[in-house]
This record gives structure tokens, C-alpha cells and sequence, in this order.
């Protein structure tokens, strides 16, 4: 059997389905769907999910506590580890008015994929990477793991709407994650933690 470990991308996953408005299948199982991507001589072993906790700017409450209720409910998956990045914040100027405000920028994600990715393969943890993300910056650990791996697989799993050309060319092989896996993947409406508090499917994603 062939070991999978996926690397899935927090963030390009949620803006694909944004840009789709699947705002329905937000409530993720993760551990659920990649286990439905894969093919029968394959054997799921590890999951890693990279994001950052959205920063609470006075107009986002409700976002903020929507993915921290996210987050709990996928710390209650076996076999799956949550990386969080971190948001940094910049100076934006208009260029046509001059005006200039703040907003906030996901950091450390990339970095993150790219280097469990490789960890995992120095440390034979798994005998195909599969990727959920559509990002082109993904490229080059691909390649990296490719080259000093040649007997190791690298498969991108291309979030709705989401799509890189380099990224794709760069793997062994790439698809898009279709509707009925991500129908077919959701969490129950109601998630008991480990201490037993139940954690409930945000009406807003319905």
C-alpha cells in the first residue's frame, strides 16, 4: 500500500470555495476528504492543515469566531495537525488619492507546507504528498522533494477555482476536488471535544 500524507492549504481552499459560493461546504471534514481521494492500493496516514487565525479587526467578529469554532472542530480529527501561521500588518496607499490605511497579511503558510513536505520526505513518513492548494509559490519544494525523491509521488489536489500552471507541471500528476467530494465530506452539525463541549455548525454556513 501506498503511504498518503496531504498537505492542504487553509486558506487557498476556502477562497476557492468563496469564489464558488460554496459557503455550504465550509464545515469541512478534512480528514474525510482526502481520505475519499484516494485510490484503492492507497493508504491514508497523516493529515496537515496550515492556516492563521484571522486577527480580530472590530468588523470581523463574527469570521473570527466562526473559524475558531473551525478549528476546534477539526482538533477533534485523528491524524490530523493544524499549523497556524500569522497575520502581519502593512500599510496600504491608493495610488490615484493618496489616502493610506491598514490591513492585514497571511504570513508563513507557504513556508510551512514547504517545509513539512520535506521534512516528511527526508524522514520517509509517506510514499505519495498529496497538496491541496493551487498556490504557483508551492512550486519549488515540489520540485526539490522530485528531485532527490525520484521514487517518490507528489499529486496536487487543485481547490475549486483555484489553478497554477507551474504548480501542476511541476507534480506527478494534478486534479481538481469536485462537488460531491466536498457534499460528501461535511462534519456532523454537532462536534463533541474531547472534555465534551459541543461545538455546532455556524448557521452562516449553511
Amino acid at each position: 500500500m501506498q503511504r498518503v500524507i496531504a498537505y492542504i492549504d487553509g486558506f487557498n481552499l476556502y477562497f476557492g470555495l468563496r469564489e464558488n459560493r460554496w459557503r455550504k461546504y465550509y464545515w469541512l471534514d478534512l480528514v474525510k476528504l482526502v481520505q475519499s481521494l484516494l485510490k484503492p492500493d492507497q493508504q491514508f496516514v497523516a493529515a496537515h492543515y496550515f492556516t492563521a487565525r484571522i486577527r480580530d479587526a472590530g468588523n470581523n467578529s463574527s469570521d473570527s469566531k466562526r473559524q475558531s469554532i473551525y478549528l476546534d472542530a477539526l482538533a477533534t480529527l485523528p491524524a490530523i495537525t493544524i499549523h497556524e501561521g500569522h497575520y502581519l500588518q502593512k500599510k496600504v496607499q491608493c495610488r490615484k488619492c493618496g489616502v493610506t490605511w491598514s490591513t492585514f497579511e497571511e504570513k508563513m503558510t507557504d513556508v510551512n507546507i514547504a517545509a513539512q513536505l520535506l521534512v516528511d520526505a527526508f524522514d520517509n513518513r509517506y510514499d505519495t504528498a498529496l497538496i491541496i492548494s493551487g498556490d504557483s509559490d508551492l512550486t519549488t519544494p515540489v520540485q526539490r522533494v522530485r528531485e532527490r525523491f525520484p521514487d517518490k509521488r507528489v499529486v496536487i489536489a487543485l481547490p475549486p477555482k483555484r489553478h497554477s500552471q507551474q504548480l501542476t507541471l511541476a507534480a506527478n500528476g494534478a486534479f481538481t476536488i469536485g462537488e460531491a467530494k466536498l457534499r460528501q465530506s461535511q462534519l456532523p452539525d454537532k462536534v463533541v471535544t474531547t472534555g465534551g463541549y459541543i461545538l455546532q455548525r455556524p448557521e452562516h454556513w449553511r
